[in-house]
């Protein structure tokens, strides 16, 4: 045991037999002392071609170069270990994720001595975090979203109105929110079942979409029939108009509706509502106005728009 711990040739096999990339740096001339041959076939660049820490920071990518450089050289010069994750280029121009796990060697006094590490190509780990992530932005997206009718559903309205109530009280300008119900929907889905049902209110859902045109607007699915239009930076007379419009796209969408008793298409009844947020004001007093006027709507005959300054 004793004549095989002490050959360097036996060390050296075991490293260049592995994935991993030793090397080692001098801290005093910060030059390469070694590294491994396998860098070539990771990174296309020859062996001999690796002489200063220089050589090493130009082939980092320059997004990742200058923050890698500072975080190695700042916790080598505290003597901590570290690791560091970054992409490296290669000789033909590509693009390979590398982490380096680096050990600091320290002189008596404390100070670095030199550095000995390993560098791994984490490439195709970085494009498994990368799918992972992209689902995980994904199945976020989908929580926010009503699955039927593909619009915002009742977690993204809370989220957004709170967002820009906040905004509103701040900035002092208007916000208008729209209520509306489906008329009659539940016999709708008696006359002509739930499928069609469903359909119906995908079709609303995009009527109402199309009415909320500014980047801002939102247009969520609140439950059952029940939809709402976020207005941001809209006053009373605009909100009345969105509201209107509503109305006009949704009649010219000419759904039909056998089981309506106040028209032979789809219909809609509305409660609007606009504020300027106080200090004092409340987000849920206001929904609530808006509430009550959409039931004024509803018990008022349906198919019609109540609303005004909250």
């Amino acid at each position: 045991m004793n004549a095989f711990s002490n050959d360097p040739d036996v060390y050296r096999t075991l490293l260049e037999s592995t994935r991993a990339i030793p090397w080692k740096i001098e801290w005093a001339t910060m030059e390469f002392a070694y590294i491994g041959p396998q860098i070539e076939q990771v990174l296309g660049w020859r062996q001999d071609s690796w002489k200063t820490v220089g050589d090493w920071a130009s082939r980092i990518h320059e997004e990742d170069r200058q923050k890698t450089v500072d975080f190695c050289v700042a916790q080598s010069m505290q003597g901590a270990d570290h690791e560091a994750d970054y992409r490296a280029l290669t000789a033909d121009g590509e693009m390979v994720w590398i982490r380096d796990v680096v050990h600091v060697v320290r002189n008596p006094d404390g100070s670095p001595q030199a550095l000995v590490g390993f560098m791994f190509d984490i490439s195709e780990r970085k494009k498994a975090e990368d799918k992972i992530l992209q689902l995980q932005k994904e199945l976020e997206a989908l929580s926010y979203q009503d699955a039927l009718t593909m619009v915002a559903n009742r977690r993204m309205f809370d989220t957004i109105l709170e967002m820009e109530w906040t905004k509103a009280r701040v900035t002092a300008q208007p916000l208008s929110l729209v209520l509306l119900d489906i008329d009659f929907f539940k016999a709708y889905n008696d006359r002509h079942g739930h499928p069609q049902g469903d359909a119906c209110l995908r079709q609303v859902a995009r009527v109402l979409d199309a009415s909320a045109s500014r980047t801002r607007d939102l247009c969520a699915r609140l439950g059952g029939e029940e939809f709402a239009l976020l207005l941001p930076a809209t006053g009373v007379l605009a909100a009345q108009e969105v509201a209107r419009r509503c109305r006009k796209l949704l009649a010219q969408a000419a759904i039909p509706h056998g089981g309506s008793a106040v028209s032979e298409w789809v219909s809609c009844s509305m409660g609007v509502g606009t504020v300027v947020p106080g200090v004092h004001d409340n987000v849920r007093a206001f929904i609530e106005t808006v509430d009550r006027r959409l039931y004024e709507a509803k018990h008022g005959g349906r198919d019609r728009i109540v609303g005004g300054p909250a």
